[in-house]
């Protein structure tokens, strides 16, 4: 007996980059760091929010790459400074959120060091196609 993934099984036409997408997010989710919330904000918005305390807007960067939200932080250390005990490091993190069809960024806050990240869904608008039946020439 064959297994039949998701991507495969006979009733989800076009859907093969589904198993793709489910490994990429797996892959992303195994970061720790910058811890994250994510939340409902009403129907159809959503805001992701980073804990980046010590990282400036600088220091931060959001992309989309597709369908991916991707956001990059680098710190640098650049003043000679002589730590007599050094518990806090300059690190940089790249933390990815897979986007659904149709998720359009907001806007982007720095707010008391927590980074916060508006979504938005759009309404699909629904699409009714007739298909017309052609005769055999047979």
């Amino acid at each position: 007996m064959s297994k039949l993934t998701l991507g495969a099984h006979p009733f989800l036409l076009g859907f093969d980059q589904l198993e793709r997408l489910v490994e990429r997010t797996a892959k992303s989710s195994s970061e720790g760091y910058p811890p994250y919330n994510i939340e409902q904000t009403s129907e159809r918005s959503y805001r992701i929010t980073l804990a980046v305390a010590g990282f400036s807007e600088a220091d931060l960067a959001i992309t989309v790459e597709d369908r991916q939200l991707v956001v990059r932080g680098r710190q640098t250390d650049t003043e000679e400074r002589v730590y007599l005990h050094r518990g806090i490091a300059t690190r940089q993190f790249q933390r990815s959120f897979v986007l659904a069809e149709g998720m359009e960024i907001g806007e982007a806050v720095i707010e008391n060091g927590l980074l916060h990240i508006d979504l938005n869904r759009q309404v699909p608008e629904t699409v009714v196609q007739t298909i017309r039946i052609k005769r055999s020439g047979k």
